[in-house]
């Protein structure tokens, strides 16, 4: 019990005052720092969630989960609530669909944007804490740009780049996903109507795209076999015609952001080959997540 009382206190003296710097409202306090407590700490405000990414067939997992609740309410008991989600290996559109229907929904800051997230219904967010750094990246450079959001869940890196000045494309297959990325839009006041919004297979949709981008984010999911497609997706073997029909899209000097959370992806050749590739995921990975292969992500430009 002492370990992890004292791992979560030194995370959390660490990181609350960077949080509070940057206004950053939700961030992540402990991420399976020690192996024997393999359990993820995020904080929403004054909302925590636990992530119990144990094995269920190891007795001391099971004893380490209970201790690790047990130092989360000792070191915080006034927390409003603090949410525990079994999060378990999903395919495809699985782990975003509902598992829940108590609409605990708050806003979070997160530097000069605002978003929605919905804490309990879904074993994600809304908000995917891993690409801050990478959104924050985007705002910086965002104004006066053609920016296009592939696979956009809610929109955050949307949110940012038209914050930062830019045009944006969002593109996601859910209706609902893009209903939340609009809503994410006026809560930040930003003009609906002068941006584009698509509730549309990405890959059906790229082919008939006809305007050039400066900046163009793809980060798909691994896997999917939605009702809504065809053919299935894969992300490392599908990768080099997805990036290919970006490349198309992109301007001479404009650049792809590409990005997937397969932990054992390996970029193609084909790729590195034909574009400028530069391997960015060291410097993306935020301050506050002890996992260093939460995603990789690949900067690709044009050769000249």
């Amino acid at each position: 019990m002492d370990a992890i009382l004292n791992r979560l206190m030194k995370n959390y003296e660490r990181i609350f005052p960077w949080a509070q710097r940057n206004h950053v409202e939700a961030f992540r306090i402990y991420d399976r720092d020690i192996p024997e407590y393999p359990f993820i700490l995020d904080l929403y405000k004054d909302i925590g969630i636990i992530y119990d990414k144990s094995n269920p067939l190891i007795a001391r997992d099971k004893l380490h989960f209970e201790d690790f609740q047990e130092a989360v309410q000792k070191l915080w008991p006034n927390w409003q609530h603090c949410f525990i989600k079994q999060r378990r290996r999903k395919e495809g559109q699985e782990q975003y669909e509902r598992i829940d229907e108590k609409e605990f929904k708050i806003v979070v800051q997160e530097g000069k944007a605002q978003f929605h997230v919905n804490l309990s219904d879904y074993l994600d967010t809304g908000l995917f804490l891993d690409h801050r750094t990478l959104r924050y990246k985007v705002f910086k450079t965002s104004k006066g740009k053609q920016v296009l959001n592939l696979f956009c869940y809610t929109g955050a890196f949307s949110v940012h780049a038209a914050l930062g000045g830019a045009k944006t494309t969002s593109i996601d297959m859910s209706k609902t996903y893009i209903e939340w990325a609009q809503q994410n839009f006026k809560l930040n006041k930003i003009p609906v109507e002068q941006h584009i919004f698509h509730a549309a297979n990405v890959m059906d949709i790229l082919p008939t795209l006809t305007d050039r981008y400066d900046t163009i984010i793809l980060d798909p999911p691994t896997f999917s076999n939605s009702k809504k497609m065809v053919d299935s997706f894969e992300v490392e073997r599908d990768q080099v015609g997805l990036v290919d029909s970006c490349m198309k899209l992109l301007k001479e000097n404009g650049v792809l952001y590409f990005s997937c959370n397969k932990r054992t992806f390996r970029i193609d050749t084909k790729i590195t080959e034909k574009y400028d590739v530069k391997n960015i995921t060291k410097d993306t990975i935020p301050i506050d997540f002890h996992d260093q292969k939460i995603h990789h992500c690949f900067e690709i430009s044009h050769r000249k």
